[in-house]
């Protein structure tokens, strides 16, 4: 039996990970600069954390959640974002005021059941970002300028940001009546899931693709804030403004998720065919207390790293890859063969990246070796240099040879690899 991988996932290899390395360091040193700490959760749960957090009416819950029964008969999710697991540990665990407002960042798999395409499978990776603590609208525009300079600075280029405001309980309350009444007419031409969006979550039904044509003319939640929302809103386009994060309004955003209060952003970058979002978040005051501990203020994001190199390849983006070899290290003899691991092991322990033969080949086979490895050097040991104490090192890019003593090799290769 040919056994392959599960439809929707992919095999990372070596010549393609070091990318996904890249962007993963590039994700760290940026919390490390914006002070967001990391954490690390399961990636499965109680479906009921996805359920009360995420929403029931959500495509993710209704349709692409990974649920099973375990072996107490209990009913366990695979993670399909990352918000409501960092919700729980928050809440759990009580980082309240951790050690003013919790800044927490992840890097992970999630997992959707959805149909594969570009840049989405059913295995997924995201980054994402959650400060919990603070209702100021700074914070919703750091996050935002986050997610905008982690594109920036790995390499992606015209990316677009777009924000909305969603309003808080009160304001969606009365623009939900103003939604059923412009769907109303057309209700029985929505598709089957707008049809059951209607009485459920009729803000969704913008978010569609199919019915977007009965959309057009709909009125915007824009015009239903109230002060604290229009206040709040407002503060954060001046926030941008004064960070020069470019962005447009966009009233029609309303973001797959039901948690959402207030703010609610896209990044958008053209590259992967139709689905141009690269990566979005928002605003959550409420859902802390939702998942059961004391409500505090939540904002985050979510970036997806498939669709991220996705656009680096199509833009023709330069990724750096693997980190050639310093050294390659070359035997003659059986005396010199023994000696090498020990040599490895020295050039290896003084920080060098550093390889030599397993296979019991020709120099000349060796040597290719090298050249494949992209080696600075190669060193060869032979008997008559094994018993004067010395190594040949020979400079790859010139030809240029060398003599060094063995007991100052690995401290000489340290200083010519600096």
């Amino acid at each position: 039996m040919n056994i392959q991988k599960p439809k929707g996932t992919q095999d990372l290899l070596p010549g393609e990970v070091e990318k996904w390395q890249y962007v993963e360091s590039k994700a760290r040193e940026l919390c490390q600069r914006f002070n967001y700490r990391e954490i690390r959760t399961p990636i499965f749960e109680h479906t009921e954390l996805f359920q009360r957090g995420v929403g029931e009416t959500t495509d993710i819950v209704e349709k692409e959640m990974y649920t099973f029964l375990d072996k107490g008969n209990r009913s366990i999710s695979l993670r399909p974002e990352g918000t409501a697991g960092v919700v729980r540990a928050y809440v759990e665990n009580k980082l309240y005021g951790e050690p003013d407002v919790s800044k927490l960042y992840y890097i992970g798999p999630m997992f959707r059941y959805e149909q594969p395409q570009a840049g989405r499978y059913r295995q997924l990776h995201q980054f994402g970002v959650e400060a919990f603590g603070s209702a100021d609208p700074s914070m919703d525009a750091e996050v935002i300028a986050l997610g905008y300079t982690f594109y920036s600075e790995v390499g992606i280029k015209d990316v677009t940001v777009e924000i909305n405001s969603v309003g808080n309980p009160a304001v969606r309350a009365v623009y939900r009546e103003k939604i059923q009444q412009f769907f109303a007419p057309v209700k029985e031409k929505l598709c089957k899931d707008c049809q059951s969006r209607f009485d459920r979550n009729p803000m969704r039904i913008l978010d569609c693709k199919i019915d977007q044509k009965y959309g057009e003319g709909a009125p915007t939640i824009l015009e239903y804030l109230d002060e604290e929302c229009s206040v709040h809103f407002q503060a954060v386009q001046d926030y941008l403004k004064a960070m020069s994060i470019p962005f447009r309004i966009n009233p029609r955003l309303v973001r797959g998720l039901d948690y959402y209060t207030h703010t609610a952003f896209e990044y958008k970058a053209a590259g992967i065919g139709a689905i141009d979002t690269i990566g979005g978040g928002g605003r959550y005051n409420g859902l802390v207390g939702q998942i059961g501990g004391t409500d505090q203020p939540g904002v985050g994001l979510g970036l997806g790293l498939e669709r991220t190199l996705l656009v680096l390849q199509a833009q023709g983006a330069e990724i750096p890859v693997a980190r050639p070899l310093d050294v390659y290290l070359v035997g003659l003899g059986e005396q010199a063969e023994k000696e090498l691991p020990r040599l490895l092991h020295e050039l290896r322990q003084a920080g060098l990246k550093a390889e030599k033969d397993y296979l019991g080949r020709k120099i000349k086979a060796q040597m290719k070796s090298a050249d494949r490895y992209q080696a600075h050097y190669v060193a060869i040991l032979g008997e008559d240099e094994l018993t004067r104490g010395e190594i040949t090192v020979k400079t790859m890019a010139t030809g240029e040879q060398q003599t060094v003593k063995l007991d100052e090799f690995a401290a000489i290769m340290r200083k010519l690899s600096e």
